[in-house]
This record gives structure tokens, sequence and C-alpha cells, in this order.
């Protein structure tokens, strides 16, 4: 059965070509042995456990007399449920040709694993390698074909600028190497303020930060937010006459100069830039450490004195200087309706809202878009991918105004894609979105949250496979059970399995969130192993992304930059239509006072449209 992927949103989702094959060398795909196969024989009241020996072959899960060799699980919701599971190995049908295995690939999701954050701890060594090589051969074992890994910024270059100790990574790579995995690596310019791990950015740009606290992001209040550096200091030479993207940059280039070995090796897939508060390109609008709790609508944060100088300068450019930052969006914890900029007819949906959300959110494209061009430079010519992640804000997505969405920088509404230009920027650079939630089920949300996890999983997916990149995903927060599992099963490949050989639309990789102790255990682990054989569309581990169709080529250079999305005077005209002509029509008589007749047109008219505002459109039309 086949799975189709339609955005639930009012956007009119045009079905998107398939994706063409690529031509590929057909070699036999490398295999590793899975564990002794085990078989337990139970009596009542105890049961018996016999090594059966090593096996290739596909691995079946037995849960509650119910057995699940092809497609999503079946069954229970817990594993607390689960007392009783036990894997037991068993042929493959003996139908299963080699050129149905080959034809099968065209299926194949790699999946990575993340490391521990402190895996390299703040003073740059790796902590408990013999542990961590340990656990690196069981993600081998369940034929898992990477991991992930921050490099953190604030650890390579700590000591000082452009002292870089890339020591404790390398030891990393190499025992990752070693151990037959594949790395995507992270450029974490980002602050770790998770749980009890602290990784701050390097100390000499907290002493700028001393004495010129508006470095960071601030929200209405004066707050401070230290996770990341604004966006208002990304051409500012204030760290001894460097600005934050050339910071970015030059961090990126002594990553390639130094993990060359690795990174010829086709050790290193792809690399994952670091674009704001937890890797990801969005403003830290929900921070846990200021009292943010979900689901909270957050608050915008671009009060620093740069950012401010920025919006009255674009303000002035537009005609309004009287224009300023909203005053009345709530604060974190607040809800859509009880504020003024996104209540119903709220300020949102206003002249001087619509400026503010459009450039608030071109800045952030803007931001992403000027550094993924210095990872370009950086890495140029090498066989990596480059990656964007974005955050899944599926709280309030619900809501007419996606309050949450748009604090964090995606103006993203009932009538207005806001992830469709994101794409278009990162395809400019051939750069995949990485996209997280890809886990979460409506249903299990709280009914407040106006969660919309799957219709938001779904509106990103589309909107980067219409402008042409990959997708990859990840799970926002960890998950041991089936329910779960088939979810991110269900998004990844959501199309089904196609078992003809020819490409279908599915994400380029999957990484799980996170190694841990909880993920090693016995019935965790097991379930955890069998879902790596869905994602592989019960294929054996395959290292050649040739074979599976998501071949890894040398970087060329960004495309030529594209124009912005249309300028804030337009979108506050036309957010019911895309049919220009007939809009001047409807224009022009109202200018002229005409009496026409808009249901003949089929146009709605935003209530707050005036005249003047009327003129400049058909001026620019």
């Amino acid at each position: 059965m086949e799975m189709s992927l339609v955005c639930q949103s009012s956007f009119n989702r045009a079905s998107l070509p398939q994706m063409t094959s690529i031509p590929y060398v057909s070699l036999p795909c490398q295999q590793r042995p899975l564990p002794a196969r085990v078989h337990i024989q139970r009596w009542h009241g105890g049961q018996q456990q016999v090594i059966l020996g090593r096996s290739r072959k596909t691995e079946k899960l037995e849960i509650g007399g119910r057995s699940f060799l092809n497609g999503p699980f079946k069954g229970g919701r817990a594993p607390q449920a689960m007392a009783y599971e036990t894997p037991e190995m068993f042929p493959e049908f003996e139908t299963d040709t080699y050129a149905d295995k080959e034809k099968m690939l065209a299926n194949y999701v790699p999946v990575f694993v993340m490391l521990p954050l402190d895996v390299v701890s703040v003073d740059s060594t790796l902590k408990k390698p013999e542990d961590l090589r340990k656990r690196l051969k069981h993600l081998r074992n369940a034929n898992v074909d990477g991991v992930m890994v921050d490099v953190w910024w604030g650890i390579v270059e700590g000591k000082g600028p452009k002292l870089y100790d890339w020591s404790a990574y390398k030891d990393l790579f190499r025992m990752v190497q070693e151990e037959g995995l594949k790395l995507q690596a992270i450029m974490s310019f980002h602050t770790c303020v998770e749980g009890t791990v602290n990784i701050p950015m390097p100390p000499w740009i907290l002493e700028v930060g001393k004495s010129n606290p508006d470095i960071y992001y601030t929200n209405r209040s004066g707050a401070r937010n230290q996770e990341y550096l604004t966006i208002g200091v990304d051409n500012q030479p204030i760290f001894q006459e460097r600005t934050a993207v050339e910071l970015y940059r030059d961090f990126m280039k002594s990553f390639r100069e130094n993990m060359a070995d690795f990174l010829d090796a086709g050790v290193v897939t792809d690399v994952e830039v670091g674009l704001g508060p937890s890797g990801e390109l969005r403003y830290p609008s929900y921070p846990e450490a200021q009292g943010w709790v979900f689901p909270g609508i957050g608050e915008f944060q671009c009060y620093d004195k740069y950012m401010k100088g920025e919006f009255k300068e674009a303000a002035t450019v537009a005609g309004h200087p009287e224009w300023d930052l909203p005053d009345d969006a709530g604060e974190y914890n607040a809800s859509p309706k009880s504020t003024k900029f996104f209540a119903a007819k709220g300020t949102y949906l206003m002249n001087s809202g619509i400026f503010f959300l459009t450039w608030y959110s071109n800045k952030l494209i803007m931001h992403g878009d000027q550094i993924l061009d210095a990872a370009n430079e950086a890495f140029l010519g090498c066989k990596v991918k480059i990656v964007a992640k974005i955050a899944g804000i599926h709280w309030w997505y619900k809501d007419d105004s996606h309050a949450a969405e748009l604090t964090a920088g995606y103006y993203n509404l009932n009538d207005r894609d806001g992830y469709r230009p994101i794409a278009r920027m990162l395809a400019r650079h051939d750069a995949i979105l990485n996209f997280t939630c890809a886990e979460m089920i409506n249903s299990e949300q709280i009914k407040m949250a106006m969660s919309g996890a799957e219709e938001l999983v779904q509106q990103v997916f589309s909107a980067a496979w219409r402008e042409g990149i990959e997708v990859a995903c990840e799970n926002a927060l960890s998950r041991y059970d089936r329910r779960g599992y088939n979810q991110i099963l269900r998004n990844s490949r959501p199309q089904g399995i196609d078992r003809s050989g020819k490409p279908q639309r599915r994400v380029f990789a999957m990484t799980y969130l996170r190694l841990s102790d909880e993920l090693l255990k016995m019935v965790n682990f097991r379930i955890f192993r069998t879902f790596v054989r869905r994602m592989h569309a019960d294929q054996d581990y395959c290292p050649d992304p040739w074979k599976y169709y998501k071949p890894i080529t040398a970087m060329q250079r960004s495309k030529a930059a594209t124009p912005m999305e249309k300028s804030w005077k337009q979108q506050s005209l036309l957010p019911h239509t895309r049919l220009i002509l007939k809009l001047i029509r409807v224009l022009v008589a109202l200018m002229l006072n005409s009496s026409i007749h808009y249901s003949a047109y089929s146009i709605k008219i935003p209530h707050n449209a005036r005249k003047e505002d009327m003129e400049l459109i058909i001026r620019s039309c």
C-alpha cells in the first residue's frame, strides 16, 4: 500500500515530479553479520536461551504472537507492554533474488544516530573512549549507517581567536572510521544548554559580550540570550576586526584543512552548518532558561541595538519612519488570543505587522544564505553535502496566527507558505533541509497547544521537494516505541515501498536522537534494530549511496542569488489570490469608484486595503 504526502493546509499542493534514476556501478553491497541469532524456548514458568550462530538473514520480530517482516510495526504503543519480546532470525523468502534486492535498494534510507552532546569534553578530550567504542560496535551490529556529532566552536577555538584544537575530534573521527561507520558533522556555533551539559561559546567571544551585550539576541524586556550571536552582528567587524560570518567561515575552513583525510575517505558524508540556537535556522524565541514553558507562543528576538537600527532604517526606506518593533506581542507563555498582535484581526494582519514579519523572516533567510555561502566556499570540491536544520515548531500550527512559528522567524500562515522561501534559499547552495519532529503524532499532543505536527512535516517536506532539494529528518524527542518509529517510517517514505526499482520520493537520511543507556536497554534496542531494518527496506547494510540513488558528488559553487520574496506591500494586498490581472481590474474599478461586483472575479479584498496602497500595487504590477 502506498502512502501519499498531502499537505492539509490551504495551499494548493501540486503533485511533484518523480526523481530520475541515477546510473550506478553494479557492485554487491558490503554486508555486516548480524549478532548471534537467539532462539527462546518457552514453557510455563520459564524459558531457555539457545545460541544458534550468526546469520545475515532477515530479522523477524515476534511480539504478542504477531510477526513483523515487512512494512511498519503493528500492535501496542509502549515498550513497557513488551516484556517478552524476543527476536528470531528467519531465512528470507526464496523468491527474494539478487535482482529483487537491487530494486529494493531504491527504497533504502540510511540511519544515523546522534552521539552524546558531551562526547568531547570542554577541555578537548574524548570522554570514556573504551565505553564509546563498545557503543559504536553495538550500532554497527545493528546495521546503523553512521553517527552524528556536534563539533563545538567553544571547544575547538576556546583558547583564543584562530587557535584551533582538533585533537579530540580527530581521535573520535578515527574511532568511528575504524568501526566502519560514517559521520555527520555539525558545525555547532551555539551554546549547549541541554540538561547537565554546558558548553559555552568561546571565552573570548563572551568577553566581547561583557562590554557589548548587544551581540546577543534580546527580547522586548531587554533579556539577553547567550545561545547564539544575534543576526545583527553578522557583518559587524567587532570580534578583533572579524565579523560573525567571518568567524564561522574561518572555523569551517580550518575543519576542512584538519579533517581532510576523513573528508577524502568519505567518512564524513555531510556537514550540518549551525545557523542558530540548537544549530537550527531560527530565532531563540522559546528559551527554557528564561521561563518559557510549552506551549507558550514565545517572543520576538530583535531588540538588540543592531537589529533595532536595521528595522528603523528599513521602515524609513519604506516610507513609514513611525513604525516600530512590536510592543503588543505578549510574553513567552502567552496564548495568541491573549495578545493584541496575534489575536483575530490582530496587528499581524495590519500593514505595520506584515512589514515587520516580512523583515523579521527575511533577515533570518539572509543570515542562513550568507553562512551557507561561506560553507560552500570552505568545502568546495569536497564529496560532502551541506545541511541546514529547520525547527519543528508544531504548537499553535492550527491557530490562524501560527504565533509560535512567527516568533521563531517562520512567516507561515494558512494562506502563506513560510517554508518555501527557506527551501528556495537552500536550493541555491544545493543544501539538504533537515527537519525535526518526524516522530510526532497530533493525537499525542495536548489539545490546548493546537498542534499540527503531522501537517507541518508534510508542508515542509513538500516545500523542499517542490524546490528540488533533498530532505532529511530527525526525531525531536527520544522515542523507543513502535508507534513513534512507525510515524518516522511513514514520513520517511510517504509513497510507501515500491518494488519496481524506480526511485521513490523519500528522505535523504534519518538521524535518531540519541545514543544513550536507555536506547541500549535490551527491549528498546531490539525494537530499534528492527526499525533500522525497516528504514533499509529490509535490505542489508549498503555503504554505497550510488546504489540507493543518493550519490554524494564533489561540491559545486553555489548558484547566483535569487531575489527575495515579494515586498511587504504586495503581500499585504495579495493574501487571497494569485490572479494578478483580475486583481488589477478590481483595484482600478475601486479607484474609479465603479460599482463592480467582486464576486464575479472570486476576489477577496483585505479589510485594511487603502486607496493609496492600491495605486502603488498597480504601478508595481
